[in-house]
């Protein structure tokens, strides 16, 4: 018969984590490794060109690390917000004619859901662009 030790409810071996040790071993290993060896060859040349941001050929215009309103901030989060949450709707119509009624409520209370933050997220002028 087999040894199914391992298998057996409420054991613990800890043989079996040694691969998965080893390999977060090795990989913190080849990550510190290669970050000092990095830090300890590379040339170390800085030019007035290569440290200037580079903005498509470009000369720089202002400074790099401009401030931004947060207005673009909140459009983009809401718009991957609504995005995301569309793509759950994905599933429920492949399969849509064997889900029935209970699974067409659902669908219908999810899109009344996203709906509704979607006018909150209007009436409190979230995406007007001014």
């Amino acid at each position: 018969m087999p040894d199914m030790e391992w298998a057996m409810p409420g054991s613990y071996v800890p043989t079996h984590y040694l691969p998965v040790l080893i390999f977060i071993a090795m990989a913190t290993a080849f990550g510190l490794v290669s970050l000092v060896a990095s830090r300890l060859l590379h040339p170390r040349r800085p030019t007035p060109v290569k440290l200037s941001p580079y903005e498509s050929g470009i000369p720089p215009l202002a400074d790099a690390r401009g401030r931004y309103h947060v207005r673009y901030y909140l459009i983009a989060v809401l718009f991957v917000l609504f995005d995301i949450e569309t793509v759950f709707l994905l599933p429920g119509g492949l399969v849509y004619r064997g889900l029935g009624v209970f699974g067409f409520a659902e669908i219908l209370i999810f899109i009344l859901i996203l709906l509704v933050g979607f006018i909150y997220a209007w009436k409190q002028g979230a995406l007007d662009w001014d």
